[in-house]
């Protein structure tokens, strides 16, 4: 099942460098690359849909896909979530707490829970976006129980998916996302883990460079693995 991930939906500064065009999409060429995929007959599923596919088997709409956005920036808010409507598209919104209403430029509460009340789901980006392999002790409250609770808060919905910040991920880090009830979890481009593949589930970057026809070949590529 192929996954989308997004940051931020803006156009490119002067200061950008190529490697942050990976992570940045112009608005225009999101909204070519919803339009796309609505007209190649994709249909978006949320992540308790693919949860339910990967572990019992059940089916899947014609031509799955899901979208993720991650880090609580304000584009998939102001940018995303129109166009998404547009098509009756759903998403999955990783959020980093600490920057909740950090500045004009991130989500607030109230944004949140709309999203969740329009049927997208609300899941755990750590508190601080530190990286995965370094937890230890206390961290994992830190990072993943406090964010969690806090979530569920404002949602008012159970938490049950999680996003390894930058991808990362160790194999002794995994039964702690078992332990505090997660689901499933997301990481980047590496091999899904043999022992615990549900927690290292594979997305690939929407690069802000790639025209249509470049996302569709990735889509019917790259996943599988």
């Amino acid at each position: 099942v192929p996954i989308l991930c997004y940051h931020q939906i803006r156009n490119w500064r002067r200061t950008d460098r190529q490697v942050d065009k990976d992570y940045i999409i112009p608005p225009e060429t999101f909204k070519a690359h919803m339009k796309m995929l609505r007209d190649s007959g994709y249909h978006t599923i949320l992540p308790d849909e693919l949860y339910d596919y990967l572990t019992k088997g059940k089916p899947l709409p014609l031509k799955p896909i899901l979208l993720t956005f991650d880090d609580t920036d304000g584009d998939p808010y102001k940018i995303a979530r129109p166009e998404l409507t547009k098509y009756g598209f759903k998403g999955v919104y990783f959020i980093t707490t600490i920057n909740i209403l950090k500045n004009k430029h991130y989500m607030d509460k109230k944004q949140l829970k709309q999203l969740s009340d329009d049927g997208n789901v609300i899941a755990c980006h750590t508190r601080d976006h530190t990286n995965f392999k370094k937890y230890k002790e206390g961290d994992w409250e830190t990072q993943l129980d406090g964010p969690k609770k806090k979530l569920e808060a404002i949602t008012g919905k159970p938490v049950n998916y999680f996003a390894f910040p930058f991808g990362e991920w160790n194999a002794a880090g995994l039964p702690q996302l078992h332990t505090r009830g997660f689901k499933a979890a997301f990481q980047l481009t590496e091999p899904r883990d043999h022992n615990d593949p549900i927690m290292t589930i594979r997305r690939i970057l929407d690069c802000g460079y790639w025209t249509d026809k470049t996302l569709y070949y990735h889509i019917t590529h790259d996943f599988g693995r």
